[in-house]
């Protein structure tokens, strides 16, 4: 009985003015966010249903719908099967929310995760998850949170039906991050063009490469753009320089004359860590190039080479592309810093 009186009260507290410019849906918007403000509403009330304020207001049922749906992506209202909507923030100020996949988290990404944050402003919130490249875990993600966000950013990586698992979301609420297969082309994005960029890089710093007898790019195929390998061989064929593939580098014994490029900080810890055992110099017995720059390589071993994007203007664009609905593809810059391990 107590229940109902309050969804009663909460009916009629809505506000529709048919004389003001305003539409009939921000008005309820309006007048929810009102009553929050005000502490008539608090987290964990229930609202009342969209028939109720339909036929209370003689309004449209699409109208109440798009009302509780602008609440819904700004995270201020959830839905519960069943049992109706209910206030789940109070943070009215929040006017749009993100949904956020990486495939995992790391320094280069923090940087491009503060760098978005940064230039969104507060008024957006960002919700941040990681797929750890699985795919049963990237479509969960996606089904699970499919409606309830403004915009969707996706770092697809490696995993294949990523296109088919994204049909559920509008196209123009869609983001390509990082990597940008084929079969996403249709969506807007800010990429890298790794087999380009690879092979570009590596060629500004040729002179210093070619005194090394072999270059070995340590891949994981799961893990790492394949345009990165491609990039590699193209580069080694043209200037005919010897090369290998590897997986891996915890089982390799460190060549001498050879020149390691590195994707990952891992196998760039124990090369470093094995050129210290096997008592090789980093430039003369053997070369690093790592990819993605940090602070970190800056300074240890007196400075470790790096072919990079630039994260933190990665983030900055693609808050501007938000903010701005730019539909648009976008290459994100790219160069090799050359230092002591080259």
């Amino acid at each position: 009985m107590v229940l109902c009186i309050l969804l009663y009260l909460l009916e009629i507290m809505i506000e529709i003015n048919k004389k003001t410019g305003v539409p009939k849906y921000k008005q309820i918007v309006n007048s929810i966010e009102e009553a929050i403000d005000g502490g008539a509403l608090q987290k964990g009330d229930q609202l009342p249903s969209i028939n109720a304020i339909k036929d209370t207001h003689n309004l449209s049922r699409d109208t109440v719908l798009t009302a509780y749906n602008e609440l819904k992506n700004r995270g201020i209202i959830q839905s519960i099967v069943g049992k109706g909507y209910f206030v789940s923030s109070e943070h009215i100020q929040i006017q749009q929310k993100i949904f956020l996949l990486f495939d995992e988290f790391n320094s280069f990404k923090e940087d491009l995760y503060n760098a978005l944050l940064d230039h969104l402003g507060s008024h957006i919130q960002v919700d941040l998850f990681f797929h750890h490249f699985n795919e049963k875990s990237f479509s969960q993600l996606i089904q699970d949170n499919a409606g309830d966000y403004n915009y969707y950013v996706i770092m697809p990586a490696n995993l294949k039906h990523t296109a088919q698992e994204l049909k559920i979301l509008p196209k123009e609420k869609v983001y390509i991050l990082d990597q940008l297969p084929k079969d996403l082309s249709k969506y807007a994005a800010i990429y890298q063009d790794f087999e380009n960029d690879i092979f570009d890089n590596l060629s500004k710093a040729n002179q210093l490469i070619t005194k090394y007898e072999q270059l070995i790019l340590v891949f994981n195929k799961k893990k790492q753009p394949m345009g990165m390998q491609k990039g590699f061989i193209k580069y080694c064929k043209t200037n005919n320089i010897p090369f290998d593939v590897i997986n891996s580098f915890d089982t390799e014994t460190l060549k001498k004359g050879s020149l390691y490029i590195i994707p990952d900080d891992r196998n760039l810890l124990n090369i470093i860590k094995s050129s210290k055992k096997e008592k090789l110099k980093l430039a003369q017995d053997v070369g690093v190039i790592s990819y993605n720059e940090t602070l970190l390589k800056e300074i240890v071993e007196g400075g470790i080479t790096t072919i990079s994007t630039d994260f933190k203007a990665m983030g900055k664009r693609l808050a501007e592309m938000i903010l701005n609905k730019e539909n648009i593809k976008i290459k994100n810059p790219h160069n090799i810093i050359i230092r002591n391990s080259l």
